[in-house]
């Protein structure tokens, strides 16, 4: 299979970019962001073309994506207002405060990849290999000295990925209270230098 990596989402994907996107993370989001069609809704509105790269085959239809943070937003952060749009004032009110809680600030010093995901009948065919690579060119070419990510404790086959393309725990920090409502205990901060 030919895949290719670029920039953006391809023309008329971005309901398959959230699909793909809830794939991979609505295990630990779905008691925050769901309902399922609530949380794709929210996700097609807030998606960021130009905090993405996207893997895609010879036709041009996309199997994969990196999300990422940059100082001025991330892939699929979206604003309060565009919480309450999808959830109404109370639901989108306590749906920001809870994330808000589980999410970390920018990494100026870093490249900070913001989320990756591959359709799940795809994987191991070295489609999340070629994003990591994609993500570690992008942020040579922003000027950065290393890519750093977060994984959960729980989500050892990406771990395992990201120790094979050369990525080091630094650190674990444990998310308290906030396991009882995400399911995981800890996130494990990883990076990779990306300049010698």
């Amino acid at each position: 299979m030919r895949i290719e990596v670029r920039q953006g989402l391809p023309p008329g994907q971005r309901r398959l970019a959230a699909e793909l996107y809830w794939q991979a993370f609505g295990g630990k989001l779905d008691r925050v962001m769901g309902p399922e069609p609530r949380a794709l809704a929210f996700l097609e509105r807030v998606m960021r073309a130009d905090h993405v790269l996207a893997a895609v085959d010879a036709e041009g239809r996309l199997l994969g994506l990196a999300g990422f943070k940059t100082p001025v937003g991330g892939f699929a952060g979206g604003t309060c207002a565009d919480m309450r749009a999808v959830y109404g004032i109370w639901g989108g009110t306590w749906r920001v405060l809870v994330l808000r809680a589980l999410q970390g600030d920018v990494d100026n010093e870093r490249f900070l990849l913001d989320g990756i995901c591959v359709a799940r009948n795809l994987r191991s065919r070295g489609i999340g290999s070629a994003l990591l690579e994609g993500i570690c060119a992008e942020a040579v070419r922003r000027g950065y000295p290393a890519v750093r990510l977060d994984v959960i404790d729980t989500n050892w086959r990406a771990r395992a990925l990201y120790e094979r393309q050369g990525f080091i725990a630094i650190r674990s920090h444990r998310i308290g209270l906030l396991r009882y409502v995400f399911g995981f205990n800890s996130a494990i901060t990883m990076v990779r230098p990306v300049v010698g």
